[in-house]
This record gives structure tokens, C-alpha cells and sequence, in this order.
């Protein structure tokens, strides 16, 4: 068995260019000269995600976290005693633009309710921040484009959460589908959903969330799709099924949708607030296949395939995501695959989704 570096910068050079963004490397002043080689990062926004992030990133060994923005003090005061963070480097939702003084806070990372994202990372990136963003990215391909050109004008790099892009399982199967070992990708199946708790909680408010499954767990399915075939969706069909109207007054309960793909792939996938047990990938080839499950959750992911079990080492997810992107802006090094522009794609994707819905299921091709 061969140690995690060795495998993990084996499946770096598998993956080749095509799973590099476009996106250019900068060489911010922010990070530029440093002596100590970790990343500083300040959390926006302390949920319940940013709870796992916090914690997952005390295993990282090239990013920590220095400061904490919230618009709730006492969390404020929770964080700096557990997180060691000095009073300068705290902000609320209405000193947030402060920080650009701070030379102390290299990366952003806004962990706020999905609707805000497009308020809050034009503020980060005003600040000359660079800047990671929970995924999704926006409420719509619209805002997601305006946030790519912010932070391109202030020079400032931009991601997007999507920690299954570090997570070497996903990355091995990537790996044999470039390599060729599935042969002709044939059809995917993705689903992804869980029984949403709360109905008070903000994933139920579209003022918030932007949408529902599809926003929140859909874009799992999505992207699996994606990175499964290796190719670009070019038409979709939709359907909405609703089966508690007042719980999910406001948002998507379950949604099912089809992708069509340039080669002739169509992939199956789904999305649901409203029951458990459904999380799994399936890809099938000419010469072979792969069906992961769990597939999209905080791990460990687990596999199989035609040859076998999918053998990768279990890693902390948000710890390799992190040490991931602390590696690209602290040593120039071209970006993997999360970028906003990766965002963006989901986003378009999800924008016509909902179209076809609105227009009872009808076939909607993608305009890129």
C-alpha cells in the first residue's frame, strides 16, 4: 500500500490539465515573502458547517484559522477562546469591510446562508481578500458571474466548497475514468438527500436558501454527474414532486432531472429534504463500472468498481480541502478544480432545472 502523499500526488498527475481551471495564478502581496507557510483564514458566518470546517482544519498543516465575522456576539466570544483569536481579527456583518486593513487575514472562508454568498464575497473580495464560498455558489448563473468578475478586478483567487475534489476516492475514480478503464461511459445515476429536520431553520426560507434539495444537496448529484462523465450537460428535464406543502412551502422538497450529454450520456439523478437513505453514485461503461455509496458525504466514502474495491486512503475532508487551496496561493501553484468558474458551471446547470420545472418537465437546453 503506498503512503497518502505518494498516492494522493499520483492521482494530482492523473487527473492532467483537464482538471485544472483556467482561472490564473496570482501571486497576491497577501502571501507573498511569508516566513511561515500556513494560510490565515477567517470564518464568515458560525453555523453549523463552519463548526466541521473549524474543527476538521485543526488537522491542517498549511492553513489555520485567525479570525472569526458573525453578526452574533456570543458566538463571537465562543470561537475566540476555543480558537485562540485575538480581538482584532473579530468582525460583525457591519465591520466586515474593516478587515481589508488587517494584514493578519489572508483567505475568507463565507459559510453564511446561500443567499447572502453574493453580498458577502463582493465584500470579501472589495477588501482584497482571497476568498472561499460554500457551495452554492449563488442563487442563480447571474450572480455567480458577477462574483468570478469581482474578484478577477481586485486580483484576488476564489473557490468554491467542493471538498470531494481533494477527497481521493472521488479523485481515483476520476483517475480510471481519464484513464480509460471504464471505456465508453454509458449512464450515471446520482442521488443525494436526507430528512430535513427544523422547519424553522433557514434552508426552508427561500429568502435564504435560494431553493431547496435541489440548491442544498442537488448540486452533489450534479456534479457527480459531471465529473463522472467528464463532459458538459446540454440539455435538461426536470421534475418537482412535493408531498408535505407546508413544510416546504417556501422551497423544493424532492426533485428528480435528467442530464443530457454531448456524447449521447444521459445521467439520472435526484434530490430530496424528505427521506434518508439516499446518497450513491453509479457510473457504467463499456468495460466496466463503479458505484460509490456513501458518495457524497463528510466520509468515509467507499466504493466499488469492476476490479475491486475502490482502495484510497479516508482522509478529513475539510482539512484536505484546505491544505489543498493553502498550497495553490502559498506556492503559485495552479488551481485544482474549484474554483468560481467550477461554480458557475453547477450554477447554470441549476438555473435551468429550475426552468424546466416552471415549465412542467419541458426538455431545456443549456444556454452556456
Amino acid at each position: 500500500m503506498h503512503s497518502r502523499r505518494d498516492f494522493l500526488q499520483k492521482v494530482s498527475l492523473g487527473l492532467g490539465a483537464a482538471a485544472l481551471s483556467a482561472f490564473p495564478a496570482i501571486a497576491n502581496e497577501l502571501t507573498s515573502n511569508r516566513q511561515d507557510k500556513q494560510l490565515r483564514v477567517a470564518i464568515m458566518g458560525l453555523g453549523g458547517y463552519a463548526n466541521i470546517v473549524a474543527k476538521g482544519m485543526q488537522e491542517c498543516k498549511m492553513a489555520k484559522i485567525v479570525g472569526v465575522i458573525s453578526g452574533t456576539p456570543s458566538k463571537i466570544e465562543t470561537w475566540k477562546k476555543q480558537y485562540d483569536i485575538p480581538d482584532k481579527n473579530t468582525y460583525n456583518y457591519e465591520t466586515v469591510s474593516q478587515i481589508k486593513n488587517n494584514p493578519d487575514i489572508d483567505l475568507v472562508y463565507v459559510i453564511t446562508p446561500n443567499s447572502l454568498h453574493h453580498k458577502h464575497v463582493l465584500q470579501i473580495a472589495a477588501a482584497g481578500k482571497h476568498v472561499i464560498c460554500e457551495k452554492p455558489v449563488a442563487d442563480n448563473a447571474k450572480q455567480a458571474r458577477e462574483m468570478i468578475a469581482a474578484c478577477e478586478k481586485a486580483n484576488v483567487k476564489f473557490y468554491i466548497g467542493y471538498r470531494l475534489h481533494f477527497e481521493p476516492h472521488t479523485l481515483e475514480l476520476i483517475r480510471m475514468r481519464e484513464a480509460g478503464e471504464f471505456g465508453k461511459i454509458m449512464h450515471v445515476n446520482n442521488y443525494a438527500g436526507f430528512k430535513i429536520g427544523d422547519p424553522t431553520q433557514w434552508r426552508l426560507k427561500k429568502s435564504l436558501a435560494g431553493g431547496g434539495a435541489m440548491m442544498d444537496v442537488g448540486v452533489y448529484s450534479l456534479n457527480g454527474a459531471r465529473y463522472c462523465t467528464g463532459e458538459e450537460p446540454i440539455w435538461v428535464t426536470a421534475q418537482e414532486s412535493k408531498t408535505d406543502p407546508v413544510k416546504f412551502k417556501e422551497v423544493d422538497e424532492t426533485i428528480t432531472f435528467q442530464l443530457g450529454f454531448p456524447s449521447g450520456i444521459i445521467a439520472n439523478c435526484g434530490c430530496t429534504y424528505n427521506f434518508n437513505h439516499v446518497e450513491g453514485l453509479k457510473l457504467m461503461g463499456e468495460k466496466g463500472w463503479a458505484e460509490v455509496n456513501p458518495a457524497f458525504g463528510y466520509g468515509p466514502i467507499r466504493g466499488t468498481t469492476h476490479k475491486g474495491k475502490l482502495e484510497a486512503p479516508d482522509v478529513n475532508h475539510q482539512a484536505n480541502q484546505m491544505d489543498g487551496i493553502a498550497d495553490c496561493i502559498l506556492n503559485n501553484k495552479p488551481d485544482p478544480n474549484v474554483t468560481g468558474h467550477e461554480g458557475l458551471k453547477d450554477m447554470v446547470v441549476i438555473d435551468a432545472v429550475y426552468e424546466s420545472i416552471r415549465k412542467n418537465g419541458a426538455k431545456i437546453f443549456i444556454n452556456k
